[in-house]
């Protein structure tokens, strides 16, 4: 099958040149005018396992995870630079940890603002509004991070940028596809080791002595081009849903105001229109700021025209709704505006044979004040990325694949249906005695309550499925089958240093295999210890069977006691549980107290019988088993990895 597009340009503008559906749209950059007009030639091809098109966080995510992986991958985007200002801005609790487990959390932290409060403003009885309430940003009670980082799109695409140069990947710009074929041959499809997939590269700013153009033959191809992707486009894929009547603008800036939460997230409803208030790194601000048709609307033709608005008229309308309150620009300049209309879409499929896929806003649009864009996207190819380095590595089947559409594509429209609710909330009259249709501070809030959880990100669910296996899900009641492990503190055997568990379990495309070996001074339990790992270690079980003669590139094991720091010394374990003396953790608190304990109550395990728990390279907990069902973990493997 070959796909071919036209290819349409337009010229450099100081503005956006598109009308973005959210402000995490990439699609909408202009690329180098002009560059078309040229004969393209053809100057080489080559071969690549992964080309990932678009280098926005989602095809940044993915690009840095399988550098990290040392798959062979390219990155390529029309871009000439990442974006330098604007854009999406807010990480969610559960993508911190994303982030964290690549090793690249703590610089999000070090570099962004952290939102902590959130503070609701109502219309006031004698005009203008007041303050109805204050509350925690985010209501999710097992986030390890109980706050969002807000941070430029331009920075964290460079917290990529810095990992992937590290692991000798660099993105290609300014370069765009032009036709894109697949192979109709089902057991070229169906092999792994094939190049399925060719596509055609046009250079925009191509050395002199050179042609403008390549072939790549590539194993996969990513689409992470935006909400006006051309992969998903040239395939043919729909992206089925409705746009609202909302118009809304952006503006980032260093305010000069006297309205008292300006460092809060902040959630304003006037009778003028609704605003939103992100602070963000160092004294800017965002404003999302409701418009009316009149503000935007050309009244002859009934189209959006974006020359009635800029970024000064944003402000104006801005200070009638902040009103009594004072708002300006303090430094005479904005950083970025656009304007966008809330559209909620969701692609009619996210993969075509699995050998080409799209993620991030090419398969799903949405508003963005609920701060979910960048996110969502994001943790698409993080879902993606361990699944495409099992299936090259030779480890899975290449069925694993299938599992990114069955898991991200109902995430997405779990977000949409959220996301028309909250939208609708956000955007609609607050409830007054002339207006009884409209919205009251009750509801809002309690939506925004109600929803933590999905927003914040912990509350992600994947459904059963061949890497979700929930038959024994009593064994390890709290820890839910399908949703992300649980962060604990728990202390090392052989130092009494604490960790928090989710610092031990990197996103490094091993499956985590712990096991919770119980009350091992007891002689009984250490019984039933040595019997597992006796029974682990035969050949046709898992950690043998698909280890691929090197286990612990595959696996990584480690022991969870629920003993007391006195009481254990980790050279009593079997060798299996003790791969390296660090690999052996305590239910225990540290020397001083202050860190540890209760990890077996709050995951739901029994502390003298103990459990086996699978974590997926992503973090998310795949299955758990009592000690006497190895068969059925080994049955879990075997529905998607290959033997040795």
């Amino acid at each position: 099958m070959v796909y071919n597009l036209p290819l349409r340009w337009k010229p450099c503008s100081p503005h956006p040149p598109s009308y973005p559906t959210s402000p995490s749209a990439t699609s909408s950059t202009p690329v180098i005018p002009g560059a078309v007009e040229k004969m393209t030639t053809v100057s080489k091809e080559s071969d690549v396992d992964v080309l990932i098109i678009g280098a926005g966080p989602a095809g940044l995510m993915c690009a840095n995870a399988l550098a990290m992986a040392g798959v062979n991958v390219r990155i390529v985007d029309q871009r000439p630079a990442k974006v330098p200002a604007g854009q999406a801005d807010g990480i969610q609790p559960r993508t911190i940890e994303v982030f964290q487990s690549y090793g690249l959390g703590e610089r999000l932290l070090r570099e962004g603002n952290q939102m902590h409060m959130a503070a609701f403003y109502n219309p006031s009885p004698s005009g203008g509004i007041e303050r109805t309430s204050r509350a925690p940003d985010v209501n999710a009670p097992s986030a390890r991070y109980p706050f969002e980082v807000t941070l430029h799109q331009g920075a964290i695409e460079s917290i990529f940028l810095d990992s992937m140069k590290a692991h000798g990947v660099v993105v290609e710009r300014p370069i765009v596809p032009t036709s894109l074929e697949l192979s109709e041959s089902e057991e070229e499809l169906k092999d792994a080791n094939a190049r399925p997939v060719k596509v055609v590269l046009k250079y925009l700013d191509p050395p002199a002595d050179a042609g403008d153009s390549e072939i790549v033959h590539a194993k996969f191809v990513l689409g992470a081009d935006g909400a006006h992707s051309w992969v998903r486009k040239t395939l043919g894929i729909t992206l089925d849903g409705e746009q609202t009547d909302y118009i809304w603008g952006v503006v980032d800036m260093v305010p000069d105001t006297d309205f008292p939460d300006i460092r809060a997230k902040s959630a304003v409803h006037s009778h003028n229109g609704s605003c939103m208030v992100i602070p963000r790194e160092g004294d800017l601000v965002r404003l999302y700021i409701q418009l009316a048709d009149r503000d935007v609307v050309d009244p002859v033709t009934g189209r959006v025209d974006k020359s009635r608005m800029g970024p000064e008229r944003l402000i104006e309308v801005a200070k009638k709704s902040f009103a009594p309150y004072r708002i300006d620009n303090a430094e005479g300049h904005f950083d970025w505006w656009t304007l966008y209309i809330i559209g909620q879409r969701v692609a009619a499929q996210f993969s075509v044979h699995e050998r080409v896929f799209i993620a991030g806003d090419a398969c799903h649009t949405h508003s963005p004040k609920a701060g979910q864009g960048m996110n969502a996207s994001m943790n698409d190819t993080h879902n993606l990325a361990w699944k495409l380095t099992h299936v090259l590595r030779g480890w899975a089947d290449i069925s694993l694949l299938k599992t990114y559409e069955l898991e991200r594509r109902k995430y997405a429209q779990d977000l949409i249906n959220f996301d028309k609710q909250f939208s609708k909330l956000f955007s609609g009259k607050p409830r007054t005695e002339e207006s009884q249709d409209g919205v009251t501070h009750e509801e809002f809030l309690e939506a925004f309550q109600t929803f933590g959880l999905f927003t914040s990100g912990i509350g992600v669910h994947y459904e059963p499925s061949p890497i979700t296996a929930d038959h024994y899900q009593a064994a390890a009641s709290k820890l839910i089958v399908g949703e992300r492990l649980v962060p604990h503190d728990f202390i090392r055997a052989a130092d009494a240093r604490p960790y928090n568990i989710q610092d031990l379990l990197p996103s490094d495309a091993r499956f985590k295999v712990l096991i919770f070996v119980g009350n091992t001074p007891d002689k009984a339990q250490a019984a039933r210890v040595q019997m597992l790992a006796d029974e682990m270690v035969r050949p046709d079980r898992f950690l043998v069977r698909f280890g691929k003669g090197h286990s612990a590139k595959v696996f990584d094991v480690w022991s969870i006691s629920s003993a007391k720091k006195q009481d254990v010394n980790y050279i009593d374990l079997p060798p299996l549980f003790r791969p390296h003396w660090s690999h052996v953790l305590l239910d225990d608190t540290d020397m001083y107290a202050c860190a540890g304990g209760g990890g077996y109550d709050a995951y739901g395990i029994d502390k003298q019988e103990g459990a086996i728990v699978i974590v997926r390279p992503d973090g998310y907990v795949g299955m758990v088993a009592p000690f006497e069902r190895v068969k059925d973990v080994d049955a879990y493997f075997a529905s998607f990895m290959t033997r040795a």
